[in-house]
């Protein structure tokens, strides 16, 4: 499948994903030091939500260092369902930089965990 040009009406920034050696520890620094709240958060990765943009906290063994842009990821391949509802695709631009082409879900995970 192609996907020149697939992308190129992509505008809505959703995260931004760093990894982080404890994601709990994390999540309470954050939240004590800005005015942040938790959108999602499991043992693995967490979601802080700000006024402008999400912050997701990763485990590098779980998942990559990425941005995720809003958009149909089906346009870019067959899309992953996750645990919190949302499904996406991983592409990378010429540099080797991970691109999230994410599609929100429709409605809460039954199993997240919001703080």
């Amino acid at each position: 499948m192609s996907t020149a040009g697939a992308g190129k009406h992509l505008d809505t920034m959703d995260h931004i994903a760093v990894t982080v050696a404890n994601v709990a520890e994390t999540v309470d620094w954050y939240k004590s030091h800005f005015q942040c709240k938790v959108g999602y958060q499991d043992e693995t990765w967490a979601l802080v939500e700000f006024a402008n943009i999400r912050l997701a906290f990763v485990l590098p063994s779980q998942h990559p260092e990425h941005f995720a842009v809003l958009g149909d990821p089906s346009a870019y391949g067959q899309p992953q369902k996750h645990r919190d509802g949302t499904s996406s695709v991983y592409i990378q631009d010429p540099s080797g930089n991970n691109v999230e082409i994410l599609a929100l879900a429709t409605e809460p995970a039954a199993n997240s965990k919001t703080k």
